[in-house]
């Protein structure tokens, strides 16, 4: 029987790799509230100019950022639940 398991001290740089994953977390998250932001603006000047085709890319974009949030939010939940259900099989 083999029994293997993440090992945190096995590498020299592990703790810095987290620190720089965290990072990348912010990064991605402040983005996506740029991009929150400029498709918002995009949906109201598409539904003030009476363009349907502005709006609704201005809506795809506010779904798609919402979406990338959840997503840079979850990451770490996402990955140890399918951890957990890799290591039940």
């Amino acid at each position: 029987m083999i029994d293997i398991t993440p090992n945190g001290t096995g590498l020299p740089g592990i703790e810095q790799l987290r620190i720089i994953v965290g990072a990348v977390m912010t990064v991605g998250l402040i983005l996506s509230v740029l991009a929150l932001i400029i498709a918002a603006i995009v949906w109201g000047f598409g539904a003030n100019s009476s363009n349907p085709h502005l709006a609704s890319r201005g809506k795809v974009g506010v779904l798609v950022a919402c979406g990338a949030a959840i997503i840079c939010g979850s990451a770490v939940t996402l990955v140890n639940f399918f951890w957990t259900v890799g290591q039940a099989v």
